[in-house]
């Protein structure tokens, strides 16, 4: 149930980071709108101021610079209405349905192209249509772009290339003013701006798909990383979840070669008798911390807590040639780095319990879709917890296998000696343990 209800919360997650993400660029596209139709009100009146005779010349009437103005004003103002909608998450701008971004389309590019009429009307020319006014459209195509819609862009630039050669072709050859024609284009020359605008707004589209993509794909990422984590929970390092994520099958039930390391705490139970509660979670914490921190480091992870132990796993989720060698330097990093601290009076005199062994093992999800838990199975855990638990006898801190000690380095075996054949219990013949002597130097990693 637990494990359900946390990916659900992931896959909310992920749907809401990508929500964000759009509204966003919702908002990003009206702050645009707004800074470019604030440079060109700014650039019309500079150009008027500095070039107004010539204006007149080529327009015949100042129409055309107020239609512009009002344009942009009407541009800006509408813009801030949406990024106000955008700020808020009005049900009115349901970015979900998408209405609200073809609306703000259909809007736009609506006002530029009654802009274009009203000037041909009241100027009695069409010297607009040949103007850099018609280039606004390719503006508002391409920040369809920001909308990641690939239907919206080409959308867009439909309306845009219908709207400017519809009213191109009627003005300049069925209703044409009784002005001077001087500068209006030839058709085939508005038909190639209709086709160039539809061009850009494919391209534009390809790019918003593009970026979709790209943006799903990474909360698509972000949520299997975090259903590893929660599989494995926080005892698991950031490069081994990413190795999981590239080699997925790893979870699956598969028989592979292990190390199994079982450690216990020796003598915890007269050590809390008389302890608070608070003092013996901030013991066991002071000492996992940094065991834990050992144990990651050298590519193991933490299967379960037992009280005032652990059971770790190295070469599982993720194979691996040396996780014997991995182990013993964790153990003897561990055994190490606690002598340290005692002499340092971090952690009070304290006294561990080591056994590790390697064999096959079973390993995979198991579970159900309601719990499900990755397990370690098989002979090599539970021999590895018998060869921890002859600690006591022996009064040692580390102990392996003959199989774990074989797969070590000429310069690791010279720190061990051997306790010959042991019998364990569970196994039919006796067992070649091997002690590790402190006192001949901790390698330490």
């Amino acid at each position: 149930m637990k494990k359900n209800q946390s990916i659900n919360q992931h896959k909310k997650l992920s749907e809401d980071l990508f929500k964000h993400e759009m509204v966003k660029s919702a908002r990003l596209r009206a702050v645009i709108l707004i800074g470019l139709m604030s440079f060109v009100g700014f650039a019309l009146m500079l150009v008027y101021l500095f070039f107004g005779g010539e204006y007149i010349d080529i327009f015949e009437s100042n129409i055309a610079i107020y239609a512009l103005l009002i344009y942009a004003l009407v541009i800006i103002f509408y813009e801030l209405f949406v990024h106000y909608l955008v700020s808020r998450k009005s049900k009115l701008f349901n970015l979900r349905s998408k209405l609200s971004a073809y609306i703000t389309t259909l809007t736009e590019i609506g006002l530029l192209s009654v802009l274009l009429v009203v000037v041909v009307e009241r100027s009695g020319s069409i010297v607009i249509l040949s103007s850099p006014a018609v280039l606004t459209f390719f503006i508002l195509i391409i920040l369809s772009t920001l909308y990641l819609d690939f239907k919206l862009s080409v959308f867009a630039s439909l309306l845009a290339a219908v709207s400017f050669v519809a009213i191109a072709i009627y003005y300049d050859y069925f209703n044409a003013p009784e002005t001077s024609t001087e500068f209006s284009l030839s058709t085939i020359q508005y038909l190639g701006q209709g086709i160039m605008m539809i061009t850009a707004g494919i391209s534009a589209g390809f790019v918003a798909k593009l970026i979709n993509s790209k943006m799903l794909a990474s909360f698509n990422t972000l949520e299997e990383k975090n259903e590893v984590i929660d599989l494995f929970g926080q005892q698991i390092s950031q490069q081994i979840v990413q190795e999981i994520l590239e080699h997925p099958k790893e979870l699956t039930g598969v028989r592979k070669n292990v190390t199994v390391m079982f450690l216990d705490i020796r003598n915890f139970t007269p050590f809390v008798e008389n302890k608070e509660p608070e003092e013996v979670v901030s013991y066991l914490n002071s000492l996992f911390s940094f065991i834990i921190d050992i144990i990651r480091s050298h590519h193991g992870v933490i299967n379960q807590f037992l009280g005032d132990g652990f059971m770790a796993t190295f070469g599982a989720p993720l194979s691996s040639l040396n996780s014997s060698k991995n182990a013993v330097l964790a153990a003897q990093g561990v055994i190490n780095e606690l002598k340290r601290k005692i002499d340092l009076g971090v952690v009070p005199d304290t006294q561990l319990g080591i056994g590790l062994h390697y064999g096959k093992a079973v390993t995979g999800n198991i579970g159900s879709s309601a719990r499900k838990q990755y397990s370690i199975t098989g002979n090599v855990v539970i021999l590895a917890s018998r060869i921890e638990q002859l600690n006591r006898k022996y009064n040692s801190q580390l102990l392996i296998s003959e199989e774990v000690f074989n797969q070590q380095d000429e310069e690791v075996k010279d720190n061990y000696s051997t306790l010959g054949p042991v019998d364990l219990k569970g196994r039919q013949k006796p067992v070649l343990i091997y002690q590790f002597i402190e006192n001949k130097g901790i390698q330490n990693v």
